[in-house]
């Protein structure tokens, strides 16, 4: 039985790649069957999203039901340390080489997490596709997460051509890398090395020649960097709010900060910002965190 749907029509080419993009989105509906028109994939999505138009799909038969997971590239995190369930995922994924069960948080001044290998490849290594872009990652040498791919989408929409841009807490290099396409050049930093070495892989791997990787403290920032920025990226949602003196000392007067917190109520940092030369700032949230708990975005001019 065919029924009437939103789709995203991509050329054939470029499928699997959209189809990524829209399940880290959360809207490709696995409920209906893709289908190839012409040279294009039309590819079913769950909501309106721009350029999207209506086609027919046939229904798939459901699917079973797979148990509690995050995709990350090829590697699957689980919630629940379940060996067989990780067995069964790896044969339902075939885009999956690993399922890892995380032994720990995000620790340590590294940013890095431990992880146990539950099923398929030995190794904590993948490349995960995002919007055109291609990033080598590592889970256990640093920290990365899809779920920020529109968010970071949504600083490409605020920025002005030829900005200069600092990431005062880069990683393996995606905020820094998707914000290249518009900027002067951006200054990425990190304090630990693997994330350093990872970016470095990630530049030459997006042709992104106007991102300078640096091995620094963000603490230290204001004294080892002489100019001051356009905008700056403060993507450390735990800890971010420590370095706010250094991100307004970074910061141009009428240029932008944005701070990623994770935060248990609304306005939670509103107070403490007042504290500084703020001419204008808006929230908003960017996913959910924990039960009670969320990632949210303040985003903030400086005054001129």
């Amino acid at each position: 039985m065919e029924q009437e749907q939103w789709t995203v029509r991509v050329p054939l080419g470029k499928g699997e790649e959209m189809r990524q993009e829209l399940i880290r989105a959360g809207i490709l509906d696995r409920e209906k069957r893709p289908r190839i028109d012409g040279e294009s994939l039309l590819l079913p999505v769950t909501t309106w999203i721009e350029g999207a138009e209506r086609a027919l799909f046939e229904t798939r038969n459901p699917l079973p039901e797979l148990p509690r997971h995050e995709l990350i590239g090829g590697i699957a995190i689980m919630l629940n340390h379940d060996p067989a369930a990780a067995e069964q995922l790896l044969t339902l994924r075939s885009s999956l080489h690993t399922v890892l069960f995380p032994l720990s948080d995000v620790e340590g001044k590294f940013r890095t997490r431990r992880f146990e290998v539950l099923a398929g490849r030995q190794g904590t290594h993948t490349r995960c596709l995002e919007y055109g872009y291609c990033f080598e990652i590592d889970l256990s040498e640093a920290y990365f997460s899809p779920r920020l791919a529109t968010e970071r989408q949504r600083i490409v929409g605020l920025q002005n051509e030829g900005e200069h841009v600092i990431d005062m807490f880069a990683g393996i290099g995606p905020f820094a890398i998707v914000l290249a396409r518009k900027a002067g050049y951006v200054l990425g930093v990190d304090i630990n090395p693997g994330a350093i070495r990872l970016m470095v892989r990630n530049l030459h791997l997006n042709r992104a020649d106007n991102v300078i990787p640096m091995l620094a403290d963000a603490y230290h920032l204001p004294d080892l960097v002489s100019w001051t920025f356009d905008r700056v990226i403060m993507n450390h949602p735990t800890a971010s709010m420590a370095f706010l003196p250094q991100a307004f000392r970074l910061c141009k007067p009428g240029g932008s900060i944005h701070l990623y917190l994770i935060q248990s109520y609304e306005s939670e940092a509103l107070a403490a910002l007042q504290n500084y030369p703020v001419a204008e700032i808006t929230e908003q949230v960017v996913r959910s965190y924990s039960p009670g708990r969320w990632h949210a975005v303040y985003d903030i001019r400086k005054k001129s």
